[in-house]
């Protein structure tokens, strides 16, 4: 899935039905905000509850990012621990695949 422009707290709903929509059962979903300008805290939210939603669903959520102000909100928010966020989308597939 590939999301563009800013997530803030007008577009993160629209995110969060988007990515209820992917989920069903054990898909591994691959979410790229490589061409995200803005992610606020209701971005991150909506990104985490889908990262919940797709684990209990014996699923997974990737990241792949490269810009690096966006990548400090998940660092300064502990967040990188917690998703496995890729540099591009090649690379988040390859990982998928070992």
């Amino acid at each position: 899935m590939t999301v563009s422009g800013d997530v803030d707290v007008y577009s993160a709903p629209d995110l969060k039905t988007s990515l209820n929509g992917l989920q069903s059962g054990n898909t591994p979903i691959v979410v790229d905000l490589s061409k995200v300008a803005f992610l606020d805290s209701t971005g991150l939210g909506a990104l985490v509850e889908a990262r919940a939603a797709s684990s209990e669903g014996g699923g997974s959520l990737s990241i792949v990012c490269n810009h690096e102000r966006i990548l400090k909100l998940f660092t300064i928010t502990g967040l990188d621990g917690v998703f496995s966020i890729h540099a591009d989308v090649e690379e988040a597939l390859e990982s998928l695949r070992a």
